[in-house]
């Protein structure tokens, strides 16, 4: 039998492995304390977070790793030897369960991402209105 999507971020966490649940719990703690403004809620199927309408970053948790989805790849330009080490792949960190969360590079990523959303709203205010609307429209996104 399938399981249901889940509704929230505290019933996604909470359906994970005790192994991965305090590394979520981190890394959401992480984000949140980063970009306070930011919307949290569920995104195809996994916890994430808006910033202007717009998608931020998303995470989920796996059998032997947990993974930062950051919504766009741009910015690993700017942190490559940051990431050195990391498994990654086309907008996609993955972090190994038997290591520390890497609090200090998720801050990183998460302002970097931030920026760059207020960076494309300052520069493009009427578009960033247009997808705002449309992403509600869509409905993808649930608190």
């Amino acid at each position: 039998m399938k399981q249901s999507a889940p509704i929230s971020v505290d019933e996604y966490i909470a359906a994970q492995p005790e192994t991965v649940r305090p590394k979520l719990e981190q890394v959401r703690k992480t984000i949140r304390t980063t970009v306070p403004e930011a919307v949290e809620g569920i995104g195809y199927g996994m916890p994430g977070y808006k910033l202007h309408g717009k998608p931020m970053l998303y995470f989920a948790g796996f059998k032997g790793h947990y993974s930062l989805f950051a919504a766009s790849g741009t910015f690993f330009a700017a942190i490559g030897d940051e990431l050195k080490g990391y498994e990654l792949r086309k907008g996609t960190i993955h972090f190994p369960l038997d290591q520390p969360v890497p609090v200090k590079l998720i801050r990183r990523i998460a302002k970097l991402r931030a920026d760059g959303i207020s960076d494309a709203i300052k520069k493009s205010p009427a578009e960033g209105k247009k997808r705002k609307s449309a992403s509600a429209a869509i409905g993808r996104f649930r608190r």
